[in-house]
């Protein structure tokens, strides 16, 4: 699986500004005919929380039509990071997956929010399992936080994910936390994991960039700088099942015993 990662400097709460930059990359990427492709966090807005009410996306009907164009035209699965979706109950931070099709396969809503960047006074939390198949291949679509639950990522895994597709948008200050985790993540779970972190900054924060793709074993497979680019790798999907088959960590866990 052939995988671009759009690491996307994000205007802060300029929608068609992003929307410009997002097709402008996207097209540039799929030229490429990579398998899949994944933008970061909130990649609409940015952390513009505080004018949610007027720029976040109505059940993300309007980043879902953009992106299941783009998916269509280029035959390629898209993991579209996340965007703020204005829904009945609130707003939520969600991740929407669509296949090579145009069809929309999966809708993640973050599940814990970050109250460091005020997260939870604006954004309702999500109450749902991120899973979803790509091609056949059983996946997991995270976001940003959630990253550091391991037992959120390892419900997901246990449940057969191979892949797990994590957008976000982590500051520079703990880029090493970022780094010791994704591959943290990696190695307890055997699997890959793809990260899409953001670049540049915002009127409060400076971000990391540095989006990754990390093997089963926790290699690192390639990672950006810290500047907006277009990230290329693959996956080698038999390596999950090679390491998986060498050291059974699923088979040996004691869950009974975990709480």
């Amino acid at each position: 699986m052939k995988i671009a990662l759009i690491q996307l400097d994000i205007a802060f709460g300029k929608p068609e500004v992003n929307y410009a930059a997002a097709e402008r990359l996207i097209r540039e990427a799929a030229a490429g005919r990579p398998d899949c492709l994944i933008l970061p966090e909130l990649w609409t807005t940015g952390y513009d929380l505080t004018r949610l009410d007027e720029t976040a996306d109505p059940d993300g009907q309007t980043a879902g039509a953009f992106i299941s164009a783009l998916a269509r035209e280029y035959g390629v699965n898209m993991v579209a990071g996340s965007v703020a979706a204005k829904q009945a109950s609130g707003i939520t931070n969600t991740m929407y997956v669509f296949s090579r099709s145009g069809e929309r396969v999966s809708a993640y809503s973050k599940l814990h929010l970050f109250k460091l960047m005020d997260e939870h006074l604006y954004l309702q939390p999500g109450a749902a399992k991120g899973l979803f198949e790509l091609d056949g291949v059983p996946c997991a679509g995270l976001i940003c936080y959630d990253l550091r639950f391991p037992e959120w990522v390892r419900t997901h895994m246990a449940e057969g994910a191979e892949v797990l597709f994590l957008c976000a948008e982590w500051p520079l200050p703990r880029l090493a936390h970022w780094r010791a985790l994704l591959i943290s993540r990696a190695i307890e779970n055997q699997c890959y994991v793809v990260a899409c972190n953001r670049a540049g900054s915002d009127p409060a924060n400076a971000f990391a960039g540095h989006s990754m793709i990390i093997d089963p074993w926790g290699e690192i497979v390639c990672e950006a700088s810290s500047n907006e680019q277009i990230l290329s790798g693959e996956l080698d999907l038999a390596k999950v099942r090679e390491v998986r088959g060498h050291i059974p960590v699923f088979a040996d866990r004691r869950p009974e015993l975990y709480r």
